[in-house]
């Protein structure tokens, strides 16, 4: 039992730790991605999010705090999770092939002025790098969030990464930093509430 506890607080520390330095690390740009979707957003443009397994948990979640709400009570904000529709995306993967799920959502829901938010562990899903190649070509302001090394990193206009090798504790990161960027686009937005 010992061990057991001695392991759960090591992660516990290595979590904090990780996070600590990734938002440390992250600071100006997650000022600055905030301050872009909120511009975007005030501009009548959508977020459009995506990722595979938990970083689609996270594209959803992030999505569903901007259609809902996060802290404050205020109007709805227009989030698209590409992660939700079992039939777009199983259509997509049989007709032509799974890298192509997000990025044929993009072209046939993204519009110039956009945010497209790409959400990889490792940096290099094919899928989500298919879909910031194009919406980059459609003039979408795309945002990468990632783990420590990866290609997303050079297709993001903005990336937001995170220095561990542990898919657990980047999935941590970036949820605590989609956490961060919903407060600010909401405290940017909506200053007296």
């Amino acid at each position: 039992m010992a061990d057991l506890e001695r392991y759960v607080l090591e992660a516990l520390e290595d979590s904090v730790r990780v996070k600590t330095e990734a938002v440390r690390g992250n600071l100006g740009r997650i000022i600055q991605a905030a301050e872009m979707a909120a511009e975007r957003l005030r501009a009548g443009n959508k977020l459009l999010i995506f990722g595979n397994g938990g970083s689609a948990a996270d594209a959803q979640h992030i999505a569903a705090e901007f259609v809902n709400r996060f802290r404050i009570e205020r109007p709805p904000l227009p989030a698209i999770a590409l992660t939700t529709d079992t039939s777009i995306i199983t259509s997509i993967g049989n007709d032509y092939s799974f890298d192509e799920i997000f990025a044929k959502q993009i072209r046939a829901l993204g519009r110039p002025g956009d945010v497209a938010v790409g959400i990889s562990t490792s940096g290099n899903s094919p899928n989500v790098l298919t879909a910031m190649t194009a919406a980059r070509e459609m003039d979408l302001f795309t945002i990468g969030f990632t783990g420590r090394a990866g290609r997303l990193a050079t297709l993001a206009d903005l990336t937001l990464s995170t220095a561990s090798d542990v898919t657990a504790r980047i999935q941590e990161t970036h949820i605590v930093m989609g956490h961060m960027f919903c407060d600010l686009v909401d405290r940017i937005l909506f200053p007296d509430r």
